[in-house]
């Protein structure tokens, strides 16, 4: 016997909106404005309602509750003449002000504020350094890693995404292939061609969110393989060694010199696979040389050894020649992982993989059960916004603009810290400086983030001792914050904010 009453004939429903899920029946019979009121003040107080949001208007609010236009509009105006809201013409009811917060209940969570610059570096980073630094408030960033989000073709981008709506078809809405859509496959092929030397079938091509999910990827196929160890270069990205332990991965060290990844060293650890950043290595600048590629290419032939190769912002180049890609001379041995984040913005959230044969089916199970692939539409603008020249335009533009700051830091270094020796410069966003002398660089950076400058300590990258140093990004800041920034590092270090034996 069916007994849901929901929806019978004659039955009366009580009213009720989505809107903070008001229900009418629980307001007083004589005051329902008094309620309502009272409703909206306790979600302004704890949050729900932050400041800038929009009210529904007065008649739909009343349509929804099933009372009179009358109710709504004095429980707004009470608000209003308590401060709390404004109206704003065609553009409604909008929340200007909030009153005094609700006590929370002991042992309730309560949001995180800005973390204290003494607080970010006193102890080894942990998987939530990422986040904490991004908190932390800095008038002045150097972090590295970030492109300048300012440069952000919006109007082009706009006119794509206009022109791939108009096209599309209403089946194109749908759940697409978790391999990527085949537009954005045929872009990448073409685009590692014409950039990287890479030639590749789009079949060969996966799309990812970003190159944090091809090493989250990765790491599950490889361990599934009984890969235990994923070498790393050492100094080399903390980021990365975050996800290959979040896969219960160790990452032995392996160190860089002048000539890149030591491959006598890597010998030695035993893995069997190796993450590398070899066009620009994140974060000393190294090139991997061609004696170097020799010996590496032995190792893997010889070995059977795997590499990752995390191209990651091989297109920013000023001062040397392009660098081929090592998935160009050993696609049976390497999975070559690149992103847009570098070239328009992380937020998009689109990379790419191509495995070597043997893991190719294995690595598209791993995405599909991840997510099913990555939102098809960001996809398709993507691909149009790359076979129309536009990538293109936009890497010429960036690579003058990047050339500027990159230039501006230097000189910067030159003028306020003289002793430090600068690494890296010919390409990438960052640039790495380190000293001869002995002190903490954690000491450093959290000096200079009680000064509004926010950069990374080299030791945070580093898994045995290294001179101490700083990792400086410079695309996202401008010439004159990069020199202001770079001018309070020297004062941090001209008056006792890191010393020797600290």
């Amino acid at each position: 016997m069916n007994r849901s009453n929901e929806g019978a004939p004659g039955r009366s429903i009580t009213p009720g909106a989505d809107f903070l899920h008001l229900a009418i029946d629980e307001a007083p019979g004589g005051g329902k404005a008094d309620w309502l009121a009272r409703q909206i003040r306790r979600a302004l107080a704890d949050g729900r309602l932050p400041v800038g949001s929009r009210l529904p208007a007065t008649r739909v609010l009343a349509v929804e509750l099933g009372v009179s236009r009358g109710v709504v509009t004095e429980a707004y105006q009470r608000l209003v003449e308590d401060g709390h809201l404004a109206g704003r013409g065609r553009n409604g009811t909008i929340v200007v002000g909030a009153p005094t917060p609700v006590t929370r209940a002991a042992g309730s969570a309560t949001p995180a504020g800005p973390p204290s610059p003494r607080s970010v570096f006193t102890s080894a980073p942990g998987t939530e350094i990422f986040d904490t630094m991004r908190r932390a408030r800095a008038r002045i960033d150097l972090s590295p890693g970030l492109p300048d989000l300012a440069a952000f073709p919006r109007a082009a981008w706009l006119r794509t995404e206009r022109r791939v709506l108009d096209h599309l078809a209403a089946s194109g809405l749908g759940y697409g292939d978790p391999r990527g859509t085949p537009a954005l496959r045929l872009a990448i092929a073409h685009w590692i061609a014409r950039n990287r030397g890479i030639r590749a079938d789009p079949d060969e091509v996966l799309i990812v969110a970003g190159t944090a999910q091809t090493l989250t990827l990765l790491g599950r196929v490889l361990r599934d393989e009984g890969v235990c160890a994923i070498a790393v270069e050492d100094p080399g990205s903390l980021g990365a060694r975050q996800h290959l332990h979040n896969c219960r991965l160790d990452t032995p060290p392996v160190a860089v010199d002048s000539e890149g990844v030591r491959v006598d060293e890597l010998r030695a650890t035993g893995a069997a696979a190796v993450l590398l950043t070899p066009a620009h290595q994140f974060p000393t600048g190294v090139v991997l040389r061609g004696s170097r590629r020799s010996e590496l290419t032995c190792w893997a032939r010889e070995d059977g050894g795997l590499i990752i190769e995390d191209d990651y912002d091989a297109e920013h180049r000023y001062d040397r020649t392009p660098v081929p890609a090592l998935r160009s001379v050993l696609p049976e041995h390497v999975f070559y992982a690149g992103s847009v984040s570098k070239l328009l913005a992380p937020a998009l959230r689109i990379g790419w993989v191509l495995a070597p044969p043997k893991y190719r089916d294995a690595l598209v199970d791993a995405k599909r059960f991840a997510d099913l692939g990555n939102a098809a539409l960001p996809q398709l603008v993507l691909a149009r916004f790359m076979e129309s020249g536009a990538m293109e335009r936009q890497l010429r533009h960036l690579r003058r603009h990047h050339r500027r700051r990159r230039d501006a830091m230097i000189e910067a270094i030159g003028a306020h810290l003289p002793g430090a020796t600068v690494h890296g410069a010919a390409a990438g966003l960052h640039l790495t400086i380190t000293f001869d002398a002995e002190f903490a660089d954690t000491e450093l950076a959290a000096m200079a983030l009680a000064r509004d400058v926010k950069v990374h300590p080299l030791s945070w990258h580093s898994q045995r001792p290294h001179r101490p140093g700083l990792v400086l990004g410079y695309a996202a800041s401008t010439p004159a914050d990069i020199a202001e920034g770079v001018a309070a590092l020297g004062e941090v270090l001209r008056h006792g904010g890191a010393r020797p034996g600290v």
